[in-house]
């Protein structure tokens, strides 16, 4: 191996020795379909710019939940899918105001892409007046991607979905559900499965998970 070769691979295993902070790919394009890059090359929203803290992170992760599993730190805005080794990925996320937020252990049972909106008989009568059925698309709020929220076989109402609003991502600002761009919602559908153990914080539960790691 040449001199210069060997710098390179010596730089790179300092960089994932150090612990710096280093954001995974904003796009996913391992995950992304054809549909995908058609409808969200030109969203008919703003592109934010999402603030570093809230964009995709590898982490250290503590907690004693399996692999596979969502874990939602409400207090902190961020939702983490556990991998094996003591590691998660972290994503900043939107999530229900106080009143209005899920909280506990809820398992994904539905699954499904650019989804529909119907909206409820509650969102109809604070937020409304909505169509009844809203067809599945980037000016959707469900954005691209949604995960169905279950406790047994009953559906909570609660989701985790992309959203047509991605500058209000690290706030509590949503009618429950907890909304992640639509990148991210992307490659977070492509982690889980069907039965994936959803868990999520009561505020004044943070996880107060720990570093971000180099990549």
């Amino acid at each position: 191996m040449s001199r210069s070769a060997t710098a390179v691979v010596l730089a790179g295993v300092f960089l994932l020795g150090g612990c710096m902070q280093a954001t995974l790919s904003p796009s996913s394009d391992a995950t992304m379909t054809p549909r995908d890059r058609q409808l969200l090359a030109h969203p008919p929203y703003a592109q934010a710019s999402i603030p570093d803290q809230y964009q995709r992170h590898i982490v250290d992760y503590q907690r004693r939940e399996r692999p596979g599993t969502i874990l939602v730190d409400t207090d902190a805005r961020y939702l983490y899918y556990v991998l094996p080794g003591g590691k998660a990925i972290r994503y900043g996320v939107a999530v229900g105001e106080e009143a209005m937020a899920f909280s506990g252990v809820a398992t994904v049972g539905r699954m499904a892409e650019w989804p529909d909106w119907v909206p409820t008989a509650d969102i109809q009568a604070r937020l409304g007046p909505y169509p009844a059925r809203v067809s599945g698309g980037p000016a959707n709020p469900l954005g691209a991607r949604a995960l169905y929220l279950y406790e047994g076989n009953k559906d909570t109402l609660y989701r985790i979905h992309g959203t047509n609003q991605p500058e209000y991502i690290g706030q509590a600002i949503s009618s429950g559900c907890i909304r992640m761009t639509n990148s991210d919602v992307i490659d977070l559908f492509g982690r889980v499965s069907m039965g994936t153990t959803v868990v999520v914080l009561a505020p004044g539960r943070t996880a107060q998970i720990g570093r971000v790691l180099g990549l």
